[in-house]
């Protein structure tokens, strides 16, 4: 070959890293979430995002309040309980 090749064309490159960068992070995401969910951790976040897209005029509430609502709600509950 000699020195006259044609330069690589990185045409593009930077939009598809861009893209590839946004799916490995909506991935980490929906991963993040269903760890949360599978051992029961309750998700702030998703609290925060929950609050702010179905209730915009309500107030939301802290951290430390909505993970003591998190702990009552669990371990309050009424009725019947196999343990």
């Amino acid at each position: 070959m000699s020195g006259n090749a044609a330069p690589v064309a990185t045409v593009g490159t930077d939009e598809a890293r861009r893209a590839r960068r946004a799916r490995l992070l909506e991935r980490a995401r929906a991963l993040r979430k269903a760890y949360l969910q599978i051992f029961g951790i309750p998700d702030y976040r998703g609290y925060v995002e929950h609050m702010a897209a179905r209730h915009p005029g309500e107030a939301v509430l802290s951290q430390r309040e909505f993970f003591a609502c998190a702990i009552d709600r669990k371990y309050s509950r009424k009725g019947p309980r196999c343990c």
